[in-house]
């Protein structure tokens, strides 16, 4: 049986909250009372848009947990093979959509002197993967980002944490090669993908109350393949 986590009277916005983590994510937070809220391109909603987000956030009546796990793949394109535009459009999305959620938030908890913030970041985001120069790139700096925005409302009731998963098996891998995905799953000693709800579960601890102590951190969920 899965651990449940309190979250009665609390309010919640998950971006990419249609499908994949951002979808099990949102069950569980449901499951646990809380009034949840979803930002999704499915809406005709774009992370890219800070205007959106900002009117988003500007019509919840508090917010209490931001996830941020709207994220693009990228294209498995050789380093050379990149264009300008694909480079522009994973930042974009996977990088500046998490900025402008935090962003948009802070200001919305600090009213109420509480709030929980977990990015969504990735293993490629720490070791870099062969074929993902953009995606790599805009997960490390997710982690980056979630580190220095932590540190930045330290003492405000606010804590900004990161997960950093494995390859995880979502609509995203559709997007990628199978050269890709082969790469990443041989690399996990545990030997097969992880499941959405398995990364929810990691979430939503960091989401809830019991989650008191840690600040500006990135939490593995790699299935051993983390060395760091």
């Amino acid at each position: 049986m899965a651990n449940q986590y309190e979250f009665a009277g609390r309010v919640a916005l998950v971006t990419g909250g249609a499908s994949g983590i951002g979808a099990a994510t949102v069950e569980r937070l449901r499951a646990g009372g809380a009034e949840v809220h979803i930002f999704d391109m499915a809406n005709g909603e774009d992370v890219r848009d800070s205007a959106q987000l900002d009117a988003a956030v500007a019509r919840l009546p508090r917010l209490d947990v931001l996830v941020c796990a709207a994220g693009v793949g990228g294209e498995s394109l050789h380093t050379e093979d990149v264009s300008d535009e694909e480079w522009e459009r994973v930042h974009a999305i996977n990088l500046n959509g998490v900025f402008y959620a935090n962003r948009a938030a802070i200001p919305k908890m600090k009213e109420n002197g509480y709030g929980r913030i977990v990015n969504i970041a990735s293993i490629a985001g720490k070791e870099g993967n062969p074929m993902a120069g953009a995606y790599s790139s805009s997960k490390a700096a997710v982690i980056g980002m979630t580190k220095a925005v932590g540190k930045d409302v330290a003492g405000s009731g606010i804590l900004v944490n990161c997960i950093a998963p494995a390859v995880i098996n979502t609509p995203i891998l559709g997007q990628l090669s199978e050269e890709h995905i082969g790469y990443m799953t041989a690399r996990i000693p545990l030997g097969r993908v992880g499941e959405p709800g398995e990364v929810a579960s990691l979430i939503c601890w960091l989401a809830s109350e019991e989650m008191s102590f840690s600040t500006a951190a990135c939490f593995d969920i790699s299935g051993g393949r983390a060395t760091y």
